[in-house]
């Protein structure tokens, strides 16, 4: 017979797992503040209806597709020794994807303005870490947006993307990274020959994510253009040209620390037939500022997610007597946890909000300039937040968080190690946001509409003045200070966008809590940490 405490611990974990599987809506009362708060009250019953089945049976799946006995399989032939460059995915992967695809999360886009309803709907998806789907939700989208905005129609292409039946739908890919840059683009040498009106590629591409897709969009340098990014073009390559695979070939798949359950590879592109579809700079700006949305709000729901796990476990694993949570040092994590999902989720769903507004043709230029700095500089903060929350998690479940089958916190950190790198490293977004203030003043127009979102407070104040500072230096010093200034930056103007939230009518209860626990300044002088961290784990 086990012994009595052994079963009552035992009962613990049963309960925190139960907890857990709560309905994700039901656990995320600031979500469903914020859609109010812009206006998608509409959205409310299908995420509803999403966020029961997200922490059921799409939390299992991706448990069970993320094994190592589980993983993509790359199966160049098929039986009778036809080419066919695919890759053989377990059966739970695809009863993911249908659970996916049923919401409608890329066919929304056949409309402009639903940028926040396709976000909302991955943030509650990326909760079970990027589960093999969300990148080819992110690529898709974003291949969508650069047919959508091309002078040529692609209403083909474009319907099969919308479709949202799984077996049916076409992925998108997005393959830019060659062996002698990554960040450095410009660098690419795939090379892009016209011949009789076709346009061909050769040349080899490095890293390839969502090999398995239908269309891939892919930078190419034709024949003849300078070197550098202005030299470049993209095509959006289809998977199969007249039923037979297009001329590429898959060299290998990638085996990744994280995110591993979608597939990876090295692909080798030998005449492959593609449509140019814009030029360097444009992808740039639709692609990748749309990935790296993408990639906050993965890296927001991976934050929500560790402080769901850590919260939940500390109320219901007893030691010394006591749930866990009742000590202060587990408290302090917890709360610190819930109060940076809040700040990642509140300034990157003002960024879905800022893109619905550019879609549509409402947004002004300052709101123009505040999405273009703010979507870099917040997926630089939200994925460094990500790996230390699911890290400070772990900490909180103890030897038990180590344990791959025991919570998904493991596979959470190591897809969010790979989201650090994805679309852009922590320097290259610096750079970015460094450069287009010098160039383009996009600081002017992002301190003005921060401004008029949440008023000219003296944090704001501060803010832009040491971001003035920075431009101020000698450029060579510049980018010694840009990613000190950056880190600064990240709580100020997270809360200042959390005030906004907190100033409008039926916001988050807890909003003020989470604010005072961001803004609190020397703890031993933080009189009202106690009675905070009480309200905060109510």
């Amino acid at each position: 017979m086990p012994h009595p405490r052994t079963v009552h611990a035992r009962e613990g974990f049963a309960a925190w797992r139960a907890d857990l599987r709560r309905n994700a809506m039901d656990a995320d009362p600031h979500l469903v503040s914020l859609l109010r708060r812009y206006g998608r009250d509409d959205l409310l019953p299908e995420l509803q209806a999403y966020g029961a089945i997200t922490t059921t049976e799409l939390d299992e799946l991706a448990r069970v597709t993320n094994r190592d006995e589980n993983l993509p399989v790359l199966q160049r032939y098929d039986g009778q020794g036809n080419r066919t460059e695919s890759v053989a995915f377990h059966p739970d992967y695809h009863r993911m994807g249908r659970l996916i695809y049923d919401t409608g999360i890329i066919s929304k886009y056949a409309e402009a303005g639903n940028e926040l309803a396709t976000i909302s709907l991955l943030y509650l998806t990326a909760q079970n870490g990027e589960a093999g789907h969300c990148c080819p939700i992110a690529c898709t989208a974003g291949l969508v947006k650069i047919l959508q905005q091309d002078e040529a129609p692609h209403t083909e292409w474009l319907e099969r993307l919308y479709d949202p039946n799984y077996d049916t739908h076409f992925h998108g890919a997005q393959f830019l990274t060659e062996v002698q840059g990554g960040s450095d683009v410009g660098a690419n040498a795939v090379v892009a020959r016209e011949e009789d009106g076709v346009w061909r590629l050769t040349g080899e591409k490095w890293f390839c994510s969502v090999i398995d897709a239908q269309m891939f969009l892919v930078t190419a340098r034709p024949e003849g253009e300078g070197q550098g990014t202005r030299g470049l073009m993209a095509f959006a390559v289809p998977r199969q040209v007249d039923g037979q695979v297009n001329d590429f070939r898959i060299r290998r798949l990638k085996y990744k620390l994280g995110t591993r359950s979608m597939a990876s590879a090295e692909v080798d592109f030998e005449g492959a037939i593609g449509v140019p579809v814009g030029n360097f700079k444009k992808t740039v700006e639709v692609v990748l500022n749309t990935s790296r949305l993408f990639n906050a709000i993965c890296s927001s729901g991976a934050i929500h997610r560790a402080a769901r796990e850590a919260e939940a476990y500390a109320k219901t694993r007893i030691a010394f007597g006591q749930p866990i949570l009742a000590f202060p040092t587990v408290a302090r994590i917890v709360a610190r946890l819930k109060c940076e999902a809040y700040a990642a989720r509140s300034l990157t769903f003002l960024l879905g909000h800022l893109s619905d507004r550019l879609s549509t043709g409402k947004a002004g230029e300052d709101e123009a300039a505040a999405y273009r700095m703010l979507v870099n500089l917040n997926k630089f903060w939200t994925a460094h937040v990500a790996t230390s929350a699911v890290r400070d998690a772990i900490e909180v479940l103890g030897g038990n968080g180590a344990i791959e089958e025991f919570s998904v916190l493991p596979r959470l950190l190591r897809d969010m190690i790979v989201c650090e790198a994805w679309e852009g490293g922590h320097n290259v977004l610096c750079a970015q946001v460094l450069k287009d203030s010098a160039k383009l003043g996009t600081h002017e127009g992002t301190f003005r509409f921060l401004a008029a979102l949440g008023g000219e407070t003296p944090e704001l104040a501060r803010a832009r003045e040491r971001w003035q500072l920075l431009l101020d230096m000698n450029p060579a010093l510049q980018p010694v200070y840009m990613r000190d200034i950056a880190e600064e930056l990240r709580v100020l103007l997270q809360v200042h966008a959390l005030r906004a939230e907190a100033a409008h009518e039926g916001s988050d209860p807890l909003l003020p809590a989470v604010i005072e626990h961001l803004t609190a300044g020397d703890p031993l002088a933080d009189q009202g940490l106690v009675t905070r961290l009480r309200t905060l784990l109510a």
